[in-house]
């Protein structure tokens, strides 16, 4: 009887227990219909990015204009909801000022006085900031990169921190930039520099002008300058070259947002030939072998964007054209300061390294 009983406990100790991996497996079945459910979307969603990632190439080769967007980016107006008119907002000594560069084309320029004259600056007028451009202090036309707006952060405190140091600073948002009318073109870039070039010049008197590029702006700045000297014979008094590059076909190789694609069969060809076929290039490696003016290269050693072998490479190529070696020097920035690719100019120690170059007090 007991060993019956046994069993029978036993065996209805053993039927309990079976409901356990009877649930187990329906629990498993759930989940695994639950994923099947999932396989075909996301299948699906695997497949429209591998057509995207592989479209990509082929419509900016047969559509090049497409790239333009990319390098300028100048539908990224930020910051936003900034008055670009009321400079004061953000900057002392400083005014909003629009000028025709050609017809259908006007762009807009912040004038930062030097900081020795801001009290002297307070309520005045853009006629007495014009007549303060002959004052003798050094002028600089400030080129910015792409993306944004004279605005930017970065950009303000480089006119700080240039205006702290005496210099006057003119900061134009090229055309199709800001409040700037027009569409980016590289030689409208170059039309709207040379019109402020002539703008200021013409209110100088004997004050050095300056070209000072950054990122993108570096090559507007040797654009610029080349033209000056071979169509005109006119040197501009110094250009200074803030994280650049060689030409816009290397930069684009070594930007990150390229990463993706550099693997991609016909890379080269696709996006890096498609520049030229946008009529995008800003050689600033072939500009320089032109140019006789002082040249000063900055770059940050952890300079993300365009790494610093680039803005050496650029050194190289200048010092080897150059006469005067003298004229061309090559200043990099370790990485323990962070300055990164945007915040040179919040080195306190630049304006020094700058006037120690151009040979000022």
């Amino acid at each position: 009887m007991r060993r019956r009983g046994e069993r029978v406990g036993g065996g209805g100790g053993g039927g309990g227990d079976d409901s356990g991996p009877a649930e187990g497996k329906a629990g498993g079945s759930r989940r695994e219909r639950g994923w099947l459910a999932w396989c075909p979307r996301l299948r699906t969603l695997l497949l429209d990015l591998l057509l995207i990632y592989i479209s990509v190439p082929f419509l900016i080769r047969l559509f090049p204009v497409l790239l333009t967007k990319f390098v300028f980016l100048n539908f990224l107006a930020f910051p936003f909801f900034v008055d670009l008119r009321r400079p004061e907002l953000l900057l002392n000594n400083t005014i909003s000022l629009y000028l025709p560069t050609e017809p259908g084309v006007t762009v807009g320029i912040w004038h930062t006085v030097p900081g020795s004259r801001g009290a002297e600056a307070q309520g005045k007028d853009q006629r007495w900031y014009e007549e303060a451009l002959g004052d003798a202090h050094p002028v600089i036309i400030y080129l910015h990169g792409n993306g944004g707006t004279r605005a930017a952060s970065h950009r303000v405190q480089f006119l700080k921190t240039m205006g702290a140091a005496d210099f006057h600073i003119l900061a134009l948002d090229y055309r199709g930039y800001g409040d700037s009318s027009g569409h980016p073109t590289e030689s409208g870039f170059t039309t709207d520099v040379l019109a402020l070039y002539d703008w200021a010049k013409a209110r100088s008197g004997n004050s050095s002008i300056l070209f000072w590029g950054h990122s993108l702006g570096t090559g507007i700045a040797t654009n610029t300058a080349r033209k000056l000297q071979e169509e005109r014979g006119v040197q501009v008094d110094a250009v200074v070259l803030e994280s650049p590059y060689t030409n816009i076909r290397e930069a684009a190789a070594h930007i990150p947002i390229t990463t993706i694609y550099r693997q991609f069969p016909g890379f080269g060809y696709f996006i890096l030939d498609s520049l030229a076929l946008g009529d995008m290039f800003f050689a600033s490696d072939e500009n320089v072998k032109v140019l006789a003016c002082p040249l000063l290269i900055l770059h940050a050693e952890d300079d993300a964007v365009l790494p610093p072998h680039l803005g050496r490479k650029l050194f190289e190529t200048a010092r080897n054209a150059y006469k005067d070696k003298t004229k061309v020097k090559f200043i990099t920035f370790p990485k323990k300061l962070g300055l990164g690719h945007d915040y040179i100019s919040f080195n306190p120690e630049l304006p020094v390294l700058v006037k120690d170059f151009l040979k000022m007090k």
